[in-house]
This record gives C-alpha cells, sequence and structure tokens, in this order.
C-alpha cells in the first residue's frame, strides 16, 4: 500500500511516515506525471489543515481510501467528494481542546490588558521618556459571545467562568444541557457581548458568519478573538473597523490567506497577532502526531480510521 503525503508536515512525523511506510510525498512541481507514474498505488494520504486534498486529486487517485488529517480541522479537503467516493476522513480531536482553549484565553487577556502593547512600551524604552503606559480595561466579569460550543468552544467558556464572565453561545442548535446561555441570533449576540470568541468550524458553510453585521453590533466597546479559522470572519471589514475605532480591539491567531496578514493591522496597538500556534506546543503536537499514525494504522491493517469526520 502507497501512502501519500500532501503538503509539509511535522518534521518527525513525516520521518516517521518514510521509514514506516516508505511516503511518498506529492511534489510541488510535475505533479500530473507524478500522479501518472504513482497514483494508481495510492491507497492512504496523509495531509494537514492547511493543505488539504481537493476532489481533483481525489480524481487522480482511483484507488485512495482514506485522507488522514495531522489537525482537527479540515475544511481544506473535500469532504463531500471524498463521501462520494466512499474515502475515509480522518482528523485529531480531543488532543489539541487544550492548548487551543489557552491560547483563546491568551489572547482575550492579551488584546484586554495590552501585555503585548505593553511590552513593546518596554523594549523602546519609552516608560522613562514618556511616564506610565495607558490604562487598559478589565478582562474579568466581562459579557463573553462564543460562537461555536464544540470541544473548543466549551473548553474556552468553562476557564472564563473562572474570571467570572457570563457567557452566551451562538449554534446552530442549542447544546443539551449546557450551562451556558443560548442566542440563536448571532447580530444580537453581538450586540450584548463585550468580547466575541470565534470557535467555530471552518468551511463553506461558515464562511464570512461573522459579517460586516455581526462586527458593527460588536461595536466600538467590543473586541474579537478568533481562534477558528480566519475563513469564519470578514477580514476586510475587521481590518476596516479596527483601522477606524469602531471596534476596541482584536486578538487573531488565524487569517484568511495564511500566512499573508493584512499589513494594515501591523501597525496597531489594539491588535495582537499569533501565527496559527493555537495548538503549538511540544505535548500537544506530539499527541496529534501519535493520533494521525494510529489513524493511518488503523486504516492500513482494518480498513476503518479511530477519528472519522461523518
Amino acid at each position: 500500500m502507497t501512502v501519500l503525503q500532501v503538503g509539509t508536515l511535522k518534521p518527525s512525523l513525516a520521518q516517521t511516515l518514510e521509514r514506516r511506510h516508505r511516503a511518498i510525498p506529492l511534489p510541488d512541481h510535475d505533479r500530473d506525471g507524478f500522479l501518472a507514474e504513482h497514483g494508481e498505488a495510492v491507497t492512504a494520504i496523509v495531509t494537514s489543515g492547511r493543505f488539504g486534498v481537493s476532489a481533483d486529486l481525489m480524481a487522480k487517485l482511483p484507488h485512495l481510501g482514506a485522507i488522514v488529517n495531522f489537525g482537527v480541522g479540515y475544511d481544506t479537503t473535500d469532504v463531500d467528494a471524498a463521501r462520494e467516493r466512499g474515502i475515509l476522513v480522518s482528523n485529531t480531536p480531543d488532543v489539541l481542546t487544550d492548548c487551543v482553549a489557552d491560547t483563546a484565553v491568551g489572547l482575550f487577556l492579551d488584546v484586554m490588558r495590552g501585555f503585548s502593547a505593553a511590552d513593546r512600551f518596554v523594549r523602546a524604552g519609552s516608560w522613562p521618556a514618556e511616564g506610565n503606559f495607558p490604562l487598559t480595561h478589565q478582562a474579568s466579569n466581562r459579557r463573553v459571545g462564543i460562537l461555536g460550543l464544540g470541544r473548543i468552544g466549551s473548553a474556552i467558556a468553562h476557564r472564563l467562568t473562572a474570571f467570572g464572565c457570563t457567557i452566551s453561545y451562538h449554534n446552530r442548535r442549542p447544546v443539551e444541557g449546557s450551562p451556558y446561555a443560548y442566542r440563536a441570533d448571532l447580530v444580537e449576540m453581538a450586540r450584548e457581548v463585550d468580547v466575541l470568541v470565534v470557535a467555530a468550524a471552518g468551511g463553506q458553510s461558515t464562511a464570512g458568519l461573522v459579517s460586516r453585521e455581526v462586527l458593527t453590533a460588536l461595536g466600538p466597546q467590543g473586541y474579537l478573538v478568533n481562534i477558528a479559522r480566519g475563513s469564519v470572519v470578514d477580514e476586510e471589514t475587521l481590518v476596516e473597523l479596527l483601522r477606524e475605532g469602531k471596534l476596541a480591539g482584536a486578538g487573531l491567531d488565524v487569517f484568511e490567506h495564511e500566512p499573508k496578514v493584512p499589513s494594515a493591522l501591523f501597525a496597531l496597538d489594539n491588535v495582537v497577532l499569533l501565527p496559527h500556534l493555537g495548538s503549538g506546543t511540544v505535548e500537544t503536537r506530539g499527541a496529534m502526531e501519535d493520533l494521525t499514525l494510529a489513524n493511518l494504522d488503523s486504516f492500513l491493517h482494518s480498513g476503518t480510521v479511530l477519528n472519522p469526520v461523518y
């Protein structure tokens, strides 16, 4: 059985795939020639949420049986096409929940208290020259709305409850047994909270869900935190409103066209920018690697995966 690696992977994972499965990386150039030579033999793909697998690539791999995703997000893979072709798709849920939720809380604290901006203030020698750093805003006891109360959204809510925050959430439907207030209208929820945390899955169904109307409702006293996918937010409008002072600030770990970040955000001290590192710890990435390999091994030995996405 031939394993195909699509896109760059964690080095230790790529090395294990090559050593254990003789995995072949999909080249950036002359893909048609490569697929003509190797496509018939490929039965499994290992990829990540940054790259994914298109319907066009699937069509060139007639014996493909599984797409094993390193990461929880799989919106870059055409899941509908995979389902139609009987191709299994797996991801690595749960093992990254804590670190991504921690990142959301870190952004929440940073953007409201201005810690990163204050750090730059000290490093620039501005403290003795200009006096004290400007006052910021209290983070505890805030009204927080969470878009997407899944595993990660729930973990964020649990953490922010310890800060005395009042939590509401918006999903396609209420979460049974949730202690938090459900809001069927995202615009109305944005209007009533101090901070909107985006934890929804990416993909076509959520593209632009945090629209101009939602961001405008959040308003000049409101903050946005996004640890989900850049595509969920209308990024052009977000940049516009931040520049015009019509949002209080934003903490962003994800962007629409990664690794490109709108340059207009670089000069804004009320914006915290991270390079999509929500799960970026030694412990979590190691657990994700282990689960990716376990999903692949399960498919190769039994024709099933441990973490199917549908």
